[in-house]
């Protein structure tokens, strides 16, 4: 005769416990998504640097980040520019009607933030988007287990693509969304506020650290943005409602990864100009 045992069941967690558990949480997820990107992010360094990354594969990413992103680029950052001088110029009118710093803060701005920064977040909703549920559609439907089952790296086709040409095309693309916004911003200012053009577009504020810094950060974001992507893209599960998880996910992330960026690179660049 065999005596029965009984267990006793684990105690709850403490409401401390509960407590870090449910603090703690959001930070392991953080910290799994960062070190699945930095690993991919690696893994497509060195595909590119061997030379896997097939040139017409990147001359076709590069015309999807940036000559289909033209008209999206030219509305947002024209409108910027006709908010960001009327707001400004509305203001010094009021306290001090001498606009002759208006366009050169503003192009110097531009460069400096605006422009790097606002196109990184139009790549990243619009560009994110599309990496993420193109390449969680071929996870789900088991494409990129066939190209691993035919001895073919997935991030050597799918993802050192995308990534060199976001790097490529994002720098461009700020640089042309500076024109836009200081065109659009010299027009109304010179429309609804009669500031000369020869004023408006003066350079004498922007330096070269001014255009280091945009560089990097456009760069950076060209890096991230597809990197960030593709990850989430390749973590879907679950069918057609795990690309659109997949695809929400990768938004969010690219978003605040180009904030974030922003931040760091910012802070970085003055920490060493200052010196």
């Amino acid at each position: 005769m065999v005596n029965d045992v009984h267990v006793a069941p684990p105690a709850p967690p403490r409401w401390y416990e509960s407590l870090f558990i449910a603090v703690g949480a959001p930070f392991t997820a953080v910290g799994r998504e960062l070190r699945g990107d930095v690993a991919l992010a690696f893994a497509a360094l060195g595909a590119i640097f061997r030379g896997a990354a097939g040139r017409r594969a990147v001359v076709q990413q590069a015309y999807a980040v940036g000559n289909r992103s033209l008209f999206f680029i030219t509305a947002t950052l024209g409108f910027l520019g006709l908010i960001s001088v009327y707001q400004v110029a509305t203001q010094i009118q009021q306290i001090l009607p001498d606009f002759s710093m208006l366009g050169a803060a503003f192009i110097q701005l531009m460069i400096r933030e605006f422009a790097p920064t606002i196109t990184g977040l139009m790549i990243a909703t619009r560009v994110g988007s599309g990496i993420a549920a193109e390449i969680g559609s071929m996870v789900v439907t088991e494409q990129v287990d066939a190209l691993r089952m035919c001895n073919a790296d997935p991030v050597e086709y799918l993802v050192a693509p995308r990534v060199l040409g976001s790097v490529v095309m994002v720098p461009m693309l700020s640089i042309y969304a500076v024109l836009v916004a200081t065109l659009a911003g010299m027009a109304l200012g010179h429309a609804v506020f009669d500031i000369p053009t020869q004023t408006f577009l003066s350079l004498r504020l922007v330096k070269g650290p001014d255009i280091v810094l945009g560089l990097v950060k456009a760069v950076s974001y060209g890096f991230w943005i597809p990197i960030v992507a593709a990850h989430a893209g390749l973590s879907a599960t679950g069918g057609s409602a795990g690309v659109g998880w997949a695809t929400t996910r990768a938004v969010v992330a690219t978003s605040f990864a180009v904030v974030l960026l922003d931040f760091v690179i910012s802070g970085a660049s003055y920490v060493i100009f200052s010196v």
